[in-house]
């Protein structure tokens, strides 16, 4: 994306996780330096920003807004042709075909929805764009499965999956730190394992409420499972971090949660006001 002041782009949140300094290479070779928007590590997505005014507009002029495949009409079978940086040489192009759709993979004890595919993808792929033959994006390389009795077997975030969160990352404001929001509450992570044992749904357990917080008032209770907020899908404590302190101090948002009334879980939604963290 583009807007009056910046250039906004996609990558994978394991690329930029961590680092101190992030430099970005255009195709005419020249370099400009990028701060991070907004991460979803759960979905392994990131937006990383560029000052308009540190890029020339001879570099300006080089460079095209990504077309999306927005109707995430993708068929197994048809070609994919994915872009990176393979082993850090510099840009590189493979081809293949999509092998899958929709296969459920286990990442670091997350569950991710992903297109297979056997074209190439190498360290340094990540984050780069899998393509359909319109030139569409149709996906984010993310992973591949190594071993030696595998061959062609790499993985990208769907962009019907993928877009709806990148929206909301290119769109969050760079908060300091003493002026981001706080929900008020002790959570904690739990495994699919556990989720089957006592028949949870997939979301983050509430184990403390602050008193006095925006969530007491709002009414969220200890042993209630928030699986949203303002329409973006939570799955971990991390991810649940970052959604929050996204948002200002003041700023009122719908919280998601399932709460288990009489050996069921029935879906809620309240209305916290962010407040300050203590």
């Amino acid at each position: 994306g583009k807007n009056d002041t910046e250039l906004l782009i996609a990558t994978n949140n394991h690329v930029v996780e961590g680092a101190n300094t992030i430099l970005v290479t255009f195709i005419d070779g020249k370099e400009a330096t990028a701060i991070i928007k907004g991460t979803d590590a759960a979905a392994d997505l990131a937006v990383i920003s560029i000052d308009l005014t540190s890029i020339s507009k001879e570099t300006r002029d080089k460079i095209q807004i990504a077309n999306i495949n927005e109707d995430g009409d993708i068929k197994v079978g048809e070609k994919a042709v994915a872009i990176g940086n393979a082993l850090g040489y510099g840009q590189s192009v493979t081809v293949g075909y999509i092998s899958a759709k929709d296969r459920e993979i286990n990442i670091s004890n997350n569950k991710m929805v992903l297109l297979q595919t056997d074209a190439a993808i190498n360290p340094g792929n990540s984050g780069g764009a899998l393509l359909n033959m319109k030139g569409e994006v149709i996906g984010i390389n993310t992973v591949k499965f190594a071993a030696n009795e595998v061959e062609g077997m790499g993985y990208a975030i769907p962009v019907s999956r993928a877009m709806p969160i990148i929206n909301e990352l290119m769109s969050r404001e760079i908060i300091a730190e003493e002026d981001q929001g706080y929900l008020g509450i002790t959570i904690k992570d739990f495994t699919e394992d556990i989720a089957e044992m006592f028949n949870w749904p997939a979301g983050v357990y509430v184990y403390e409420i602050a008193e006095n917080s925006g969530a007491s008032e709002a009414g969220i209770l200890k042993g209630d499972i928030i699986t949203g907020i303002n329409d973006i899908d939570i799955t971990s404590s991390t991810q649940l971090i970052e959604k929050v302190t996204s948002y200002r101090i003041g700023t009122k948002v719908n919280v998601k949660l399932m709460r288990n009334q009489d050996g069921r879980y029935v879906e809620k939604e309240v209305e916290v006001t962010l407040g300050e963290k203590p």
